[in-house]
């Protein structure tokens, strides 16, 4: 990510003043490194370590040492960050001594879920088992689990979903293999944290979108992204009457940063922007204006069609994270600008470098 935009970003994100001082000279392990979430929350520690001086030590934990150096390589040089190649579906032989551990690390898109479910169930069941056991293990630190609002299932009559519901998930259905393993991963959480004090916070995760979405997500929010940046009309594979909590990576990074340093102990809380919940046609729409590109229709493929949540509501309640003070800074639109112009900025120097 480029440092000036990275830097006018972060200027803007109201960082609870208790968030700072918690982290500061702590030790922070980050699963899932190079994804949406991992990867922009990556840059905000390094810019707190230099704009606030909180000397954190952060860990980036991924599968890739070539992306992780694409990434994060102006780091990588005695400036806080090291990075570890590892599969979290692959037991910690030498440990984990760290102060938080924050596990981003699944697929979370629906081709995955389509061609991929047994690898997305193991990453968040014995992934999750892994870390838990690593801070067993070492008798220390606080493992954040990042969650779904795909938890929740279908809910009939239930308007904004709250922390205490659970709705139905088919087993059968090899779809569910994303919400079940996420299921699975918070009673681990709360497992291990009765049987053997391991200290532990949940975060369900809304519809998080922004710049650091990666070229392989087959979300229908990263196709209309692509499209858009592209000059071309956005297609959407379905009516899109879906509402849905959605939210900016820049806020849901500071809330996670607020529920790892001030959420209860085996407590779960939703990540979501109480004024960014539309239906995923009015996302595409206000995508499409800012873009000055059209919008139409067009069937999926069986392969896309797999991959699609069953659940047809899907809108958080907020009011928990809020109670932690976290507040959003980014409305939809403002977020979706943002994205759409580091995005197309992007596409533009790539097109430079190859010519």
């Amino acid at each position: 990510m480029r440092e000036d935009w990275l830097k006018s970003e972060l200027a803007m994100l109201p960082l609870q003043p208790a968030v700072l001082e918690a982290i500061r000279n702590r030790r922070i392990l980050v699963t899932g490194a190079t994804g949406l979430i991992g990867s922009y929350l990556i840059h905000v520690l390094m810019y707190l370590n230099e704009r606030f001086h909180t000397c954190v030590s952060v860990t980036a934990l991924c599968r890739s040492e070539c992306k992780a150096r694409e990434l994060f390589g102006q780091y990588m040089d005695g400036n806080g960050l090291a990075v570890c190649i590892h599969d979290v579906t692959e037991p910690f032989r030498d440990g984990i001594d760290a102060d938080f551990i924050i596990h981003a690390a699944s697929p979370a898109d629906p081709r995955s879920f389509s061609v991929m479910p047994v690898e997305t169930m193991l990453s968040n069941i014995l992934g999750t088992r892994n870390l838990l056991e690593a801070v067993r293990r070492c008798g220390h630190g606080r493992l954040l689990y990042l969650s779904t609002g795909e938890v929740y299932g279908e809910l009939e009559g239930v308007s904004c979903k709250q922390e205490h519901m659970s709705g139905y998930v088919d087993p059968m259905d090899p779809r569910s293999c994303y919400p079940c393993s996420k299921r699975a991963g918070e009673t681990l959480c709360s497992s291990y944290g009765s049987e053997f004090g391991v200290d532990s916070v949940v975060a369900r995760l809304c519809y998080v979108f922004g710049p650091t979405i990666t070229s392989a997500n087959s979300r229908a929010d990263a196709q209309f992204l692509r499209n858009a940046a592209a000059g071309e009309d956005i297609v959407m594979k379905s009516e899109g009457l879906q509402r849905r909590s959605y939210c900016y990576v820049g806020d849901a990074v500071t809330a996670l940063l607020s529920i790892l340093v001030l959420g209860k102990s085996g407590e779960a809380y939703n990540v979501a922007c109480p004024d960014c919940v539309v239906s995923i046609r009015e996302y595409a729409e206000t995508l499409a204006d800012i873009a000055g590109v059209s919008l139409r229709f067009q069937l999926p493929d069986s392969v896309e069609k797999q991959g699609y949540s069953r659940i047809s509501h899907a809108v958080l309640s907020a009011d928990k994270l809020l109670e932690l003070g976290w507040k959003s800074c980014f409305s939809l639109r403002e977020g979706l600008l943002r994205t759409y112009c580091f995005y197309k900025s992007r596409l533009e120097d790539q097109h430079v470098v190859r010519a």
